[in-house]
């Protein structure tokens, strides 16, 4: 039996512009970002999904709600899916860290884990509660198709963890995730199975 979880990152938040870093920051999402929630909630609907989880966060928690009523299931919220906090530099774009924090942001670039931004959560500790939660996940729904939304940085690092890569290697190894864009996990007995990577849903058109 395998379970197939879609990773997705959620909308496009009012920080995403000015590419803001935006940890544990509880933002909302913009107008694009709630068109992007939309289009994700009709593929939810007709997906034949088994579950919907969701970031507590408010720019995840907007994005999933519409894919949870459209897939007529609840909306379980789950704290250990938070996006990692970076610490000194929520908040703070990367030219004001070049800025303002050069030394800082110069090791980050080198390593982002062994030299993660100081006062931000240990990536490694990011990378152990999401595979927590998918091993809960896995060990309450033996099959179906479940959609996680959640956060770029921790998602890339649960992927690392998963399918074991490198954590210091997610930002090269994953440099982009696309918001509502669809990163199709198969957990089965042994190894997990990355499926899909960036997927983009289309309204009315079968994945």
């Amino acid at each position: 039996m395998s379970l197939h979880v879609f990773l997705v990152r959620h909308g496009e938040s009012v920080w995403h512009d000015e590419n803001r870093y935006a940890g544990v920051t509880d933002i909302d999402l913009s107008e694009h970002g709630r068109a992007q929630a939309a289009r994700l909630a009709s593929w939810a609907g007709r997906a034949d999904l088994t579950a919907v989880w969701s970031s507590p966060l408010r720019r995840c928690r907007q994005t999933a709600e519409g894919s949870a009523a459209r897939a007529g299931l609840p909306l379980m919220v789950e704290p250990r899916l938070r996006e990692l906090d970076f610490g000194i530099a929520e908040g703070m774009t990367r030219a004001e860290m070049r800025e303002r924090l050069p030394a800082v942001l110069k090791a980050f670039e080198a390593d982002p884990v062994g030299s993660h931004f100081p006062e931000g959560e240990d990536p490694v500790a990011v990378g152990e509660r999401y595979a927590d939660f998918l091993a809960g996940l896995r060990a309450g729904h033996r099959e179906g198709r479940v959609l996680v939304v959640a956060h770029s940085t921790a998602i890339r690092l649960a992927l690392c963890r998963l399918l074991g890569l490198p954590l210091r290697d997610y930002r090269g190894v994953f440099p982009h995730l696309a918001n509502c864009a669809l990163n199709e996990l198969i957990l089965h007995d042994g190894t997990p199975s990355l499926l899909a990577l960036n997927q983009h849903v289309t309204p009315g058109v079968p994945e």
